[in-house]
């Protein structure tokens, strides 16, 4: 091992999301949110396609796309206690980065390997607001899979899928931590 980076080590090693229903202002402006998606770009890309795109969602898009949950969850009688869980998880944010899973004709690059680099970016982008020093936390929920909410919202192409909604903003609370997995029961070691 060579000069291992300690300080990257450690945030790694305690990185903890911080819960989107706590994020509050003050969120990042455009050039430090610029800086964060910069640094979420860099995620394993094989082929250099880009497969994967992102949606800045500020808060008059985000209370719109409230306001099509509600719409939605009613054509699609979802349970009332879902609806109103994905309801407020836009129309209480104040900032949400759409990460958009873009897949590229290729010969060379599987659509699943392209589809695992948009969910690489979106951990890159997590990790990259919380170093930054912002709360975030990573979610999905039943609209990131609604068809009709992802075209009619956020204009998404058939072919485009939600990898995530990464919201960002201050978290006055450090949450406490929780169990961790296993690793020895989730690690085989194949040496022969």
């Amino acid at each position: 091992m060579t000069n291992p980076n300690q300080d990257v080590l450690t945030f790694l090693k305690t990185r903890r999301s911080r819960s989107y229903k706590l994020l509050t202002l003050p969120i990042p402006d455009r050039d430090q949110l610029s800086r964060i998606l910069t640094i979420a770009a860099r995620t394993p890309d094989h082929g250099k396609l880009e497969p994967w795109r992102f949606i800045v969602l500020e808060k008059q898009s985000l209370t719109r796309l409230a306001a099509l949950i509600e719409t939605r969850a009613a054509a699609l009688e979802i349970d009332p206690e879902k609806a109103t869980k994905a309801i407020a998880a836009f129309a209480n944010a104040h900032l949400v980065v759409a990460v958009v899973s873009t897949p590229k004709p290729s010969d060379k690059v599987p659509e699943i390997e392209q589809t695992y680099s948009a969910g690489a970016v979106c951990l890159a982008l997590l990790n990259a607001a919380l170093a930054s020093g912002w709360g975030a936390n990573w979610i999905s929920g039943w609209p990131s899979h609604d068809r009709i909410f992802l075209r009619d919202g956020l204009t998404l192409q058939a072919h485009e899928n939600i990898a995530g909604f990464i919201h960002i903003g201050t978290s006055k609370i450090t949450p406490p931590d929780r169990p961790r997995p296993d690793i020895n029961a989730l690690t085989t070691w194949i040496s022969t």
